[in-house]
């Protein structure tokens, strides 16, 4: 388009006066700087209102849009799965002509995607062989339905080849089991998936493709709740397990599930083997491993409310740790998965409250780790106080990522309004968002729906500060009415909350310079991107951008 030459010296005098205002603002002396990519404002969380839906509030430097959502269809929908985040068996509202019965269902099966798994490659198609699917992809894994899947959002295309069904078959024929962690592995060229099932296939590899094929690879890493998983920069993979011990009197979990290593013997081919290995932390009273306690005659309570684990939910505290092996495929030739829990309670490594996933910290050269404890979700339970029951962040830091011993400490202690950690990322090298997991039970209990918060790291959250509240989840109209649903008592199909999952930040690159934790990431700049995932209801996926 040409533009007069009046309206260009307009434009010119109109940019002039922008950065005559930015150099008032941001001197080139220095004297102040530009706001800082991760100042953001408080909000406050919302409250649980049942029957009421209730929007996302977002601190007022950002704002959201949808990439995706769970009524969108699929380019290549195969009768089971149908839609982004829906089962092909059923309405994708509720019938009020059906009363949910098996083979009956009052609406459709939501399939959930769960952790994303954001890359930049090149040359992937689709179901359309003369479509440009572009170079920029969201993956995910989906935790419930009628089977697991794999879907991949084609963040570059149009409505009708935005979703691609990427997996829903392991290599045998048989169905993917449900998915809760993803990760990219650069040396192996494969997306990796934990499925959180210790029966079943625990962790899947899977390439970028259309039509690739999943393999179920648990005779290597054993089958366990894997449900955080994550890559190092020596080839790695540490897994974070979430399986809920027993629950003694009153509402408090057994410590049960276990931090893990896996140290493969061939890091461009998981499928060759190596170690497995699990976190033991060291009593501050005993001086030996803390371990698994039963729960028993003799031990009531297990191991929930011991000093060991009053320690390991207290500020201040700094144990030592160690790596001890849990299966070795040069051991075990069979070629059979192994259940990695039982071996790990046998092997003395120590076990946490229901952990869900970790990252490492840009910058520390993979020497810092962060992982989230989920603990009791419950206001009820006894071991709220002092006992890790509203959950925990704890910070692991070794020499490098193949280290054999470290320490461990307590970064931040869940306190009721801010409690039940799941899914996190680093926003920057020192700022680190972690999102709630509280659940329908929890949510009525305190009056509040879940958050996500952004943490400094440097900072020390003993003194009482907290940290900063960026995104306060709603309830969308449809997690409303599954809620209300589900208070029947009629067995609906359908969870009733929404669900904060899936946070990741990452500028996509598939390279073994691009796992998360090799670069100081740069929000919203350079390819950075932030994405969400509103499990449930309708299944939303968010980008987060700035004002």
């Amino acid at each position: 388009m040409n533009v007069p030459r009046t309206r260009l010296t307009g434009l010119a005098v109109a940019a002039a006066a922008v950065v005559a205002a930015a150099l008032i603002l941001y001197p080139a002396s220095g004297q102040a700087d530009p706001p800082h990519a991760t100042d953001w404002t408080s909000v406050p969380a919302n409250t649980d209102t049942r029957g009421i839906a209730v929007p996302n509030a977002l601190s007022p430097e950002l704002y959201e849009v949808a990439v995706a959502q769970g009524s969108q269809p699929l380019e290549n929908p195969d009768g089971v799965v149908g839609y982004y985040g829906y089962n092909a068996n059923g309405t994708l509202v509720p019938d009020p002509t059906k009363v949910q019965a098996p083979g009956n269902n009052v609406e459709a099966s939501k399939t959930e995607p769960d952790k994303n798994t954001y890359l930049r490659l090149e040359g992937l198609h689709g179901a359309d062989p003369n479509y440009n699917y572009g170079t920029h992809f969201l993956y995910a894994g989906h935790e419930t339905g009628v089977q697991g899947n794999v879907t991949r959002i084609n963040l570059d295309a149009d409505s009708a080849h935005r979703i691609t069904l990427i997996a829903d078959k392991l290599s045998d024929g048989t169905s993917l089991p449900t998915i809760d962690g993803s990760t990219w592995d650069p040396w192996a060229q494969k997306l990796l998936f934990t499925t959180e099932s210790p029966g079943n296939a625990s962790v899947i590899q899977s390439g970028a493709d259309i039509n690739t094929v999943a393999e179920d690879i648990s005779p290597q890493l054993g089958r366990a709740g894997y449900e955080g998983i994550q890559n190092d920069s020596d080839g790695n993979l540490w897994l974070v397990e979430d399986v809920g011990g027993t629950t003694v009197p009153t509402a408090s979990r057994n410590p049960n599930s276990f931090v893990f290593r896996f140290v493969p013997y061939n890091k461009s081919d998981l499928k060759q083997g190596g170690k497995l290995q699990a976190l033991q932390v060291v009593s501050l009273r005993t001086h030996t491993p803390i371990t698994f306690q039963a729960v028993d005659a003799a031990h009531p309570t297990g191991g929930v409310f011991t000093g060991d684990q009053a320690d390991l939910s207290t500020y201040g505290h700094s144990f030592a740790t160690n790596w001890v092996t849990v299966h070795d495929t040069a051991v075990d030739t069979s070629g059979l998965p192994f259940q990695a829990n039982a071996l790990a309670k046998s092997a003395g490594a120590t076990p946490f409250k229901r952990p869900e996933n970790g990252v490492f910290r840009p910058g520390t050269k993979f020497g810092e780790f962060f992982f989230t404890v989920t603990g009791d979700t419950n206001a009820t339970a006894t071991a709220n106080t002092g006992f890790g029951g509203w959950g925990s962040l704890y910070k692991l830091s070794q020499s490098d990522p193949s280290a054999d011993h470290g320490t461990l400490s307590v970064f931040y202690q869940g306190d009721g309004p801010r409690a039940s950690f799941d899914n996190l990322t680093f926003i920057d090298r020192d700022h680190l968002g972690v999102v709630e997991d509280a659940g329908d039970g929890l949510h009525a209990q305190r009056n509040a729906l879940d958050s996500a918060y952004l943490f400094d790291v440097t900072v020390d959250y003993s003194l009482g500060v907290q940290p900063i509240r960026f995104i306060a989840e709603g309830r969308d109209s449809s997690a409303t009415e599954d809620n209300m649903l589900s208070a029947l008592g009629n067995g609906f199909n359908n969870e009733g909350d929404n669900e904060i999952t899936g946070i990741h930040m990452s500028d996509g690159d598939p390279g073994t310079g691009g796992i998360l934790g090799a670069k100081n990431p740069k929000p919203f700049r350079d390819g950075w991107r932030l994405f969400w995932n509103q499990q449930h209801g309708d299944n939303y996926c968010w980008e987060v951008l700035p004002k």
